[in-house]
């Protein structure tokens, strides 16, 4: 669950190794800014990372034995989440054009992904829901059609939200939560964090507790804190299919012997 772009591919300014803090929208109240140094938007992509790999460890190959493992891993997407909203919030993210290129990754890796993930089984009809990168796909879908702005794009996002929403890993709670974050990115506001934080609570629909909400304290947290850890650009894009296939790879070797 990031991209390049989650890992800070925006040609922002670079300030001492950290991007310019001034490149996401100032705050319009006194709730607390989400300003990130590259180095932390690194540190949280990569807790959520080994948070995604320790759940489906205990998924796919403990049998769901092991409780911790699987109430760590529900802080992975709303952390996943914030990393992606807070880099397409970032300062001429469209004048850019970063949405088309992490859109255009997010589809080819989540393609990619797709053969291990429905190869290690327990899918309704073999196949659904289709897997996390493609609810960030479609998230990001719906932050572009936004941004952008027009009644035709507002009706597309809708569109891609209500229809996205059923095919996806964590349904419409996930999509909301994701640009929920975005909105509170850009320009913190009572409203955006009241549905960040509701849509966060009702993963328990999914989850069946409210572990996910663990994740915003550390969220709160990180623009207190600069850690520097080197970007590595195209770790997820490998990562992520390679990490399923290797489970995979592991769960039949360990169901032969």
């Amino acid at each position: 669950m990031g991209t390049s772009e989650l890992a800070s591919d925006s040609g922002v300014p670079q300030v001492s190794g950290f991007t310019a803090r001034t490149q996401v929208a100032a705050p319009a109240s006194v709730l607390p800014p989400i300003r990130l140094a590259d180095g932390t938007v690194e540190a949280l992509k990569w807790l959520a990372l080994v948070l995604m790999t320790l759940d489906h460890v205990d998924k796919y190959l403990l049998h769901e034995a092991a409780r911790p493992l699987f109430d760590l891993g529900r802080l992975a997407l709303p952390l996943f989440g914030l990393v992606l909203a807070y880099n397409l919030a970032r300062y001429g993210a469209l004048e850019r054009g970063v949405y088309a290129r992490l859109a255009g990754r997010l589809a080819v890796v989540a393609a990619i992904a797709e053969l291990p993930f429905i190869a290690l089984g327990g899918l309704a009809w073999g196949w659904y829901p289709f897997n996390i990168l493609v609810a960030l796909l479609i998230a990001t879908s719906i932050i572009w059609c936004l941004d952008a702005g027009g009644p035709w794009r507002i009706t597309l996002a809708v569109v891609l939200f209500i229809v996205g929403g059923a095919l996806v890993e964590f349904w419409w709670h996930g999509l909301a939560m994701c640009v929920a974050a975005w909105f509170y990115c850009r320009r913190p506001s009572w409203w955006a964090l009241a549905i960040w934080i509701g849509a966060t609570a009702a993963l328990y629909m999914i989850n069946g507790n409210l572990w996910a909400l663990a994740a915003f304290p550390i969220i709160f947290y990180a623009p207190h804190s600069i850690c520097r850890i080197p970007r590595i650009r195209w770790a997820f894009y490998a990562y992520y299919p390679t990490h399923l296939a290797a489970i995979w790879v592991l769960s039949m070797w360990i169901g032969r012997r």
